[in-house]
């Protein structure tokens, strides 16, 4: 696939960057490269990330930063099954618990809660850092909703976390999520107030909370596009009806004019016929 010319493979990370120093330079400056795509593009257009980043595979799957990035290409397109093995690959190169949260969301993306709900009582857990710990308290609630345990996923998001006043990483992503879980449970009040702590806390706008906030005090936003739209057709309404008008006018005037002559035409086949004298020579035909 092509590389942008201004995509040198200088962009990736410097611990990437090591563990590529293991490759011939023309290889690992290629592997790179791709690497360097896959982060471009996984967000916006994760299909394209994903291509990128299996010829990063194919030139280089003894790396675990390779293993990892397909990892991700494969887990934002839900292809969990790749995706897990990818992750499961790259720990045990590195022996890093930092995929332990993304593999268990992988087990529910596959269909098994109880898998994810297990792996978040590993002893692994102990061994993430705190945004790892909040991440797997996600997936847990997660895991939680997608068996039906609505009260158990509410009490699962309840942690110092979540009550902390600081806002971190993760803090819009925690209040977003037990916002949302209140909200499934029917308190709304409770998820109105956790909405907007959300709000003030998302300053990069990484979740939708101040629209979910908007809906909840029953604002509309109309989209202007929409909006003009309507108001074309309006206006194309009214002038038809005008043209309609008009039409009809015309068609009156013709009415008139034509009722004008046939009243003519009658007067004139109604004047009195002068009978001839009986002296009178009958016309020869």
């Amino acid at each position: 696939m092509p590389i942008p010319d201004d995509v040198t493979g200088e962009e990736i990370d410097a611990d990437v960057r090591q563990e590529l120093l293991s490759l011939p330079k023309g290889l690992a400056e290629d592997v790179s490269r791709n690497l360097v795509m896959v982060a471009r593009l996984i967000d916006e257009d994760p299909e394209g990330a994903y291509a990128y980043s299996r010829i990063a595979l194919r030139l280089a799957s003894r790396v675990a930063a390779v293993r990892e990035a397909a990892g991700f290409a494969a887990y934002a397109n839900q292809k969990y099954s790749e995706a897990l093995a990818e992750f499961r690959a790259a720990r045990r190169m590195t022996g890093n618990v930092d995929l332990w949260p993304v593999m268990a969301d992988c087990e529910r993306g596959l269909g098994r809660p109880e898998k994810a709900l297990d792996m978040a009582g590993a002893p692994e857990v102990h061994k993430l850092d705190k945004a790892g710990q909040v991440e797997m308290r996600l997936v847990a609630a997660g895991a939680r909703r997608d068996m039906g345990q609505l009260d158990a996923a509410i009490v699962t998001l309840q942690s110092p976390e979540l009550a902390s006043n600081s806002v971190q990483p993760w803090t819009a992503r925690l209040r977003y999520a037990y916002a949302d879980a209140l909200l499934a449970a029917g308190r709304e009040d409770e998820a109105r107030e956790w909405f907007a702590k959300a709000v003030e806390s998302d300053k990069d706008g990484s979740t939708d909370a101040s629209d979910r906030l908007a809906e909840l005090d029953g604002v509309e936003f109309v989209d202007a596009l929409v909006e003009d739209e309507d108001e074309v057709e309006v206006e194309v309404e009214v002038a038809t009806e005008a043209e309609a008008e008009d039409e009809i006018d015309a068609e009156d005037e013709i009415e008139t004019e034509d009722d004008d002559d046939f009243d003519i035409v009658e007067a004139e086949q109604t004047k009195p016929v002068v009978e001839a004298d009986d002296d009178d020579e009958a016309p020869r035909g």
